[in-house]
This record gives structure tokens, C-alpha cells and sequence, in this order.
């Protein structure tokens, strides 16, 4: 017998409570809110202590739908993996196994030395990614990428 498999015994489940069929207060019992039309408490609602969702800090916040995600990428990467004149591109960072796909747009930031001069093709850059590469003798070139509303 697999989980999957499992069935309640002939018998075992328990009708649901049809409400308004007879009875005097129609299932809801007597009086109070939830006897009323339309009663009842809100979700998370605790009856005013101090709801669990406002006592456990770790599960407040929230999430920005208009974040920009970057694959990032930091100089002591590009320092280690390309050669001296090359020309790193998003597609050349997957290839070299630096990040997983070129479907996010590459941000290079200035984590490292450089000591080559390359050509580093991404869409945005660091301050001191920039200055890093030009004073290394290299060029960057900043690539366009069409943001997608509602993409993370």
C-alpha cells in the first residue's frame, strides 16, 4: 500500500453541516458574531492578541514587483578565466561557466584586481568596475536590455 492508496473506511466521513434547513438558528448555534449574516473574524484575526504574522519579525516585509534582478559578475572572475585582449560578453561569461544563462542582464561590479586589458561587454557597471577596467587599459561597452514588465 503507497500513500497515494489511502481511502477513509467505508463510512468514516463526516457530512457537512447544511445550514438553515429546520433548525431554529439554522446550524450557527445562538447569537454572537458568527450566528450573524455576513459574521465572522478576518484571516490571522487572534481576537486582539497580538497576531503571530506581527510577532515573529522574520516573516514581515515585502516584495518589491518593480526589482531589478542582475546576474552579477565581479572583476577577480573576469581576472582569473579571460585572457589578455579578449572580449567578455554575457555569452562569454556562460560559456566560461561564470554565470547560468544570459537570459538576466549582467551587472559587472569591482570586487578584485584586474591586471589584463579586456573588453567588457555588459549592461551595467560599477563605479569602480568602470574605473578599474579603463585604468587596466580596457574598454566597456554598455549593452541596451528591454525590461519586461512584472519579470524579477
Amino acid at each position: 500500500m503507497k500513500l497515494h492508496e489511502l481511502r477513509p473506511s467505508k463510512g468514516a466521513k463526516k457530512k457537512r453541516k447544511r445550514v438553515g434547513r429546520g433548525d431554529k438558528s439554522a446550524g450557527r448555534g445562538t447569537k454572537g458574531q458568527n450566528a450573524r449574516s455576513g459574521g465572522g473574524v478576518r484571516p490571522y484575526f487572534e481576537g486582539g492578541q497580538l497576531p503571530l504574522v506581527r510577532r515573529l519579525p522574520q516573516k514581515r516585509g515585502f516584495h518589491n514587483p518593480f526589482q531589478k534582478e542582475y546576474a552579477i559578475v565581479n572583476l577577480e572572475r573576469l581576472n582569473e578565466r579571460f585572457e589578455e585582449g579578449t572580449e567578455v560578453s554575457p555569452q562569454a561569461l556562460v560559456e566560461a561557466g561564470i554565470i547560468k544563462s544570459a537570459a538576466l542582464p549582467v551587472k559587472v561590479l569591482g570586487r578584485g584586481k584586474l591586471e589584463k586589458p579586456l573588453t567588457v561587454r555588459a549592461h551595467a557597471f560599477s563605479h569602480t568596475a568602470r574605473s578599474k577596467i579603463e585604468a587596466a587599459g580596457g574598454e566597456i561597452e554598455i549593452l541596451e536590455f528591454r525590461w519586461v514588465r512584472g519579470r524579477r
